[in-house]
């Protein structure tokens, strides 16, 4: 980094101290922006780097409920609307016992240049709770969510903040929510939540979208290589949707996907994995992935192990942030993988990153490579203004198209800035210049 954003750096560093994911997100963006800030002094002068890094507002609140038994219990809310400047604050919210301020923050602020990157009219935010809906039963699930919409409804709407699913928040929970939204202020704007069921307002493909738009990306990288996805050896890590449906796609492309994961282990099965049974174990039954290994023959489960040891030419990691460590990289690397393309937001640390651009890896960063889910809620919400739904087809395209434009405007930022190839520079760069422009357009606010 130069001085000045050095200095905006270590402003990021005392205000929000211990907050390391949001430190970590924020240093990978400023280590490109160097080579802006030197051709455009103007954004230091006007402060766009400091105020890039300060959320707008963000909303920490109580979620008092009692599950089946009668015990109350108090979870933390959060709610972060990072940067407007291009539309309202659009991110999903996040279930899970990790959250924190800081790792919502580090989302929001991911979630603003992804934004950017898709070319719709939607600003960065994030929310969630520290709430766990791994094993505990749909009523319980339902009164947690109704005591988490029954504060923050107050803080949303389809202008204003449109949040969307994450890590925990599928279809059933974002009922819930939308259901209690619905109740209490009397009105159903479908608008203000977005990855609902497509018989109340959802659209076609949202489920899909991430996986199949990081598929997307990677298949454009490798097309920019003169190959393709056909025949090549993929790992994915994680086995939720963004997993389930970067395996689907990956294999209607030709690739050979061989292994997967979640937090108890890994399974290898070498004559490919069977996209069905996976859906039935993780969509329907909600089991843990050894059970797709008791079911089908000569597939080897790894308990506590992550996917990077499988031999593979693609990886795909798509659970989340920092799984995938500098000695994960070195044995991909090893093993001959050619492109690492993240599916879920910041799983690469950056020692990972350094092995594999230094090895001549493609590494596809997840503000661009991971953007076909918040790009296809844009889309939901066009056709919810218009009272309007899409075919799958159509829609799929649309995603198609998007992913495709992201690719070509991050390849080309990164030749403009002389640094061919090099993704991260590029979506950062890109990302960076479609939101400060519009903030120096509408004065200091």
């Amino acid at each position: 980094m130069n001085t000045r954003l050095e200095s905006a750096f270590v402003h990021v560093l005392r205000r929000n101290r211990g907050e390391t994911e949001f430190h970590q997100a924020v240093k990978e963006v400023f280590t490109s922006l160097t080579l802006v800030e030197e051709r455009h002094p103007e954004f230091a002068d006007a402060g766009i780097f400091e105020r890039l890094c300060e959320p707008e507002r963000q909303i920490i609140f109580r979620v008092p409920w009692q599950d089946d038994e009668g015990r109350v219990h108090v979870n933390r809310g959060f709610r972060v609307g990072f940067n407007s400047a291009i539309g309202p604050y659009k991110g999903g919210l996040r279930f899970h016992p990790s959250v924190d301020a800081g790792i919502v923050k580090f989302l929001g602020f991911e979630q603003t240049f992804k934004n950017a990157l898709t070319g719709m009219p939607i600003g960065g935010g994030k929310g969630g709770a520290d709430f766990d809906p791994r094993g505990r039963s749909d009523a319980e699930v339902m009164r947690f969510c109704q005591s988490f919409m029954t504060e923050l409804y107050r803080h949303l709407g389809e202008h204003t903040d449109v949040p969307a699913g994450d890590i925990g928040v599928g279809e059933r929970e974002l009922g819930y929510l939308f259901g209690q939204y619905k109740r209490i202020t009397n009105r159903y704007e479908s608008g203000v939540l977005t990855g609902k069921g497509v018989s109340w307002g959802g659209s076609l493909v949202r489920k899909e979208a991430t996986g199949f738009g990081a598929v997307y990306f990677a298949q454009a990288m490798l097309e920019g290589q003169g190959t393709s996805l056909d025949g090549k050896r993929m790992a994915v890590s994680g086995s939720g949707n963004v997993a389930i449906y970067a395996i689907q796609k990956a294999q209607e492309l030709g690739a050979h996907v061989v292994a997967c994961s979640d937090s108890s282990g890994t399974v290898v099965d070498e004559a490919g994995i069977d996209v069905e049974l996976l859906k039935q174990i993780k969509e329907v039954e909600r089991e843990r992935l050894s059970a797709y290994a008791e079911r089908r023959d000569g597939v080897e489960y790894r308990e506590g192990a992550k996917p990077w040891d499988v031999p593979v030419e693609i990886a795909l990691p798509s659970a989340t942030q920092n799984e995938l460590d500098a000695d994960d990289a070195a044995k991909l690397v090893a093993a001959g993988v050619r492109a690492v393309v993240e599916g879920a937001n910041m799983p690469c640390t950056p020692e990972a990153i350094a092995v594999l651009q230094e090895a001549g890896v493609l590494y596809g960063p997840g503000k661009a490579a991971n953007a076909g889910g918040v790009a296809t809620s844009a889309l939901e919400m066009q056709q919810n203004a218009s009272r309007d739904s899409w075919d799958f087809e159509y829609t799929e395209q649309r995603l198609r198209d998007i992913m495709r434009r992201i690719h070509e405007l991050c390849a080309e930022t990164a030749d403009e800035y002389g640094r061919p190839g090099d993704y991260v520079t590029g979506a950062n760069i890109a990302g960076f210049l479609a939101v400060a422009r519009p903030m120096i357009a509408q004065g200091v606010i």
